[in-house]
């Protein structure tokens, strides 16, 4: 286990900037959860049986927890080969990918949590290695 990678993550997908040996390599994961749960249908039914019309919320939002669970594995599968990491990300998703972290026990030392708005994948590159003090990677032409 060696490396440094940095992770900007919300419910919608991560992007991850991994840092090796004057090396860099960006990863994206996209999440399949549903962006707000709302009720479905085109209108409430009138009468005895509305509640029947529409999935119960407690119902959707369990589903929605576990799109999000099989989300956060897949980072934590993607990460799990860097000794220290970066978390950022605009909202409540980089705190669970925090915390979901600690409860899997890995040998990865998180250094920061911080608040991030949206930015471009160099611009997350440029963040991830100022963090961590490495150099732009050298320009390798192809052969």
């Amino acid at each position: 286990m060696s490396g440094k990678a940095g992770v900007w993550i919300d419910h919608r997908n991560a992007v991850i900037v991994a840092l090796g040996d004057g090396t860099e390599h960006t990863t994206r994961i996209a999440s399949h959860a549903e962006k707000h749960l709302e009720r479905g249908g085109d209108r409430p039914m009138k009468g005895r049986a509305e509640h029947l019309s529409v999935p119960a919320d407690d119902a959707r939002q369990r589903a929605h927890t576990g799109e999000l669970n099989v989300y956060y594995d897949a980072v934590i599968a993607a990460l799990r080969d860097y000794d220290r990491l970066l978390i950022l990300g605009p909202g409540e998703a980089k705190g669970e990918l925090h915390k979901r972290l600690e409860k899997a026990k890995l040998h990865t030392k998180v250094d920061a949590v911080q608040s991030a708005d949206q930015m471009t994948d160099p611009q997350l590159a440029a963040m991830v290695r100022a963090h961590f003090g490495a150099s732009a990677p050298r320009f390798q032409p192809r052969e």
